[in-house]
């Protein structure tokens, strides 16, 4: 038996069961058995699954709950009552759950495509990078602003909130050291010099 476990790549307690197997049924045993379950979830007796169908065609308006109800009343004691999920199979598997209509939007908001920079200070980009708990408690909302075409960042400012009033003047700090770009794009809406347009002039807002 070892010998043949070796040659074919099998345990040796496998072998003994193929054996053992052949042994019972013959050579029928070495062919491939099915991999199918002998049980299946939410399989019922078919009287069970025909009563389920029978109640919820009386009382279309009857969900599985309740359904389900009205099985431990009739057979509670005789047979062992389904699970609500179950039940919910069985009424879906013949077709008698209604599915929720999906409404359809009628104007699709549409985005812009984003802007590319061609050169440093073409685009600006800005965004608040998360948020962090302090030692004493605070929140610390990282805020930064970073050239898209040279990708360096051109400030970084740790704010205690994302109101509007200490971002107007981060930016107007950040104006006087570093100048204008031509646009600047916010990710999340919070920094932007104007929400409703994401790459708009900064100057429109912040007095440059």
């Amino acid at each position: 038996m070892s010998e043949v476990c070796r040659a074919f790549g099998i345990s040796r307690k496998t072998g003994y069961k193929i054996f053992n197997r052949y042994q019972d049924e013959g050579l029928e045993a070495l062919c491939d058995r099915s991999r199918r379950p002998v049980r299946y979830a939410n399989q019922l007796p078919e009287q069970i699954e025909r009563l389920i169908v029978q109640t919820k065609r009386e009382k279309p308006h009857w969900g599985a709950r309740k359904v389900r109800e009205l099985l431990v009343r009739k057979l509670a004691g005789d047979v062992r009552i389904p699970a609500k999920s179950t039940v919910h199979a069985v009424l879906d598997r013949h077709g008698l759950v209604s599915r929720a209509r999906t409404r359809k939007r009628a104007n699709k908001a549409v985005g812009t495509p984003l802007s590319q920079a061609v050169a440093p200070n073409d685009l600006w980009c800005t965004d608040f990078k998360g948020e962090f708990r302090l030692g004493d408690g605070r929140y610390c909302y990282p805020l930064t602003v970073t050239d898209q075409a040279s990708r360096y960042v051109l400030a970084c400012e740790a704010l205690e909130s994302t109101k509007e009033a200490p971002v107007i003047e981060a930016f107007v700090r950040l104006f006087k050291e570093r100048g204008l770009p031509l646009a600047m794009r916010s990710d999340n809406g919070l920094p932007s010099p104007r929400p409703t347009d994401s790459t708009t002039c900064p100057s429109c807002r912040f007095g440059g």
